[in-house]
């Protein structure tokens, strides 16, 4: 009987310390819990045998996060409630559930067939850093050294490189993509702090991506309660891209034989050539 009236006390000084209201854990933020996108599964592709491709092409494209159509997979630059950035959420996969696996872009940024995984503290290196500046010492007079950590702002990433497969499946009758690999892609400034252009930070598998993408959300503009997923934006097309390399026989991209708006040109032409492949495939 005195352990339930100690018990019932400690309740009573506990409401009083927290003013009568209710703790965070009991505070529902919205009409009701949401399950559907954190227990969501992953559409498995369908089987593919090497018999069934008769015609194929890969392609290297960019993501271009400052176009409007290219916003959700941006923001919100800060981690709320209910959403992260594309970013934000590849970084909690690889530091925190150790679920997806960076590999090594190469030395000069060439390698992008996932040859060489990273460790984890390789990986954590490129998230923070560190920097050294020299304050006077209000004592002494001497210039001291004063190590300030940087940390890898998601507002950095601007641009994410997809590496795909288009095939015609003559099992389906389709023309078909699977993205292979996605790498984001970080400003590179000078000291004066302008952009001197943009570089792979590491790529990733994106088939292994998709279980992660899969369970979070992305902003829709006509309705929240009809969220998307990162999976449902790359699986549907719903983002702007322009091709930068498709594959040939040198091995070269298209900005290193054309510049400015032949550069342009060109990729749409590419683009151009897959749509009419499969159209000149059927008769009318």
């Amino acid at each position: 009987m005195k352990g339930l009236i100690k018990c019932m006390a400690a309740c009573l000084f506990t409401a009083i310390l927290s003013g009568g209201k209710a703790t965070a854990q009991t505070v529902l933020d919205g009409l009701y819990v949401k399950e559907h996108t954190p227990t969501r599964k992953v559409v498995p592709y369908t089987y593919l045998r090497e018999a069934d491709v008769m015609w194929s092409k890969r392609i290297w494209r960019i993501i271009d996060l400052r176009e409007k159509i290219n916003h959700p997979l941006y923001f919100p630059i800060d981690e709320i409630n209910d959403r992260k950035n594309l970013f934000d959420v590849i970084k909690h996969a690889l530091l925190v559930d150790g679920s997806i696996t960076a590999y090594y872009p190469g030395p000069i940024l060439d390698d992008d067939e996932f040859k060489v995984p990273m460790l984890t503290s390789e990986v954590k290196a490129l998230f923070s850093s560190v920097d050294t500046t020299f304050t006077e010492d209000i004592e002494t007079g001497e210039f001291v050294p004063v190590i300030q950590p940087i940390e890898l702002n998601s507002s950095e990433i601007k641009m994410y490189k997809l590496k795909e497969d288009w095939f015609f499946d003559k099992q389906r009758s389709v023309l078909d993509v699977r993205i292979i690999g996605i790498a984001p892609m970080k400003e590179n400034r000078g000291e004066d702090g302008e952009v001197r252009g943009y570089a792979e930070m590491f790529w990733l598998y994106f088939p292994e991506c998709r279980y992660v993408f899969a369970n979070w959300d992305v902003f829709n503009r006509q309705n929240d309660a009809e969220r998307r997923t990162f999976e449902d934006i790359f699986w549907k097309r719903m983002f702007s891209s322009y091709i930068i390399k498709e594959s040939n026989v040198y091995d070269r991209r298209i900005n290193e034989e054309y510049t400015g708006i032949d550069a342009l040109l060109e990729a749409e032409k590419v683009k151009n050539k897959i749509f009419l492949l499969e159209h000149d495939m059927w008769h009318f």
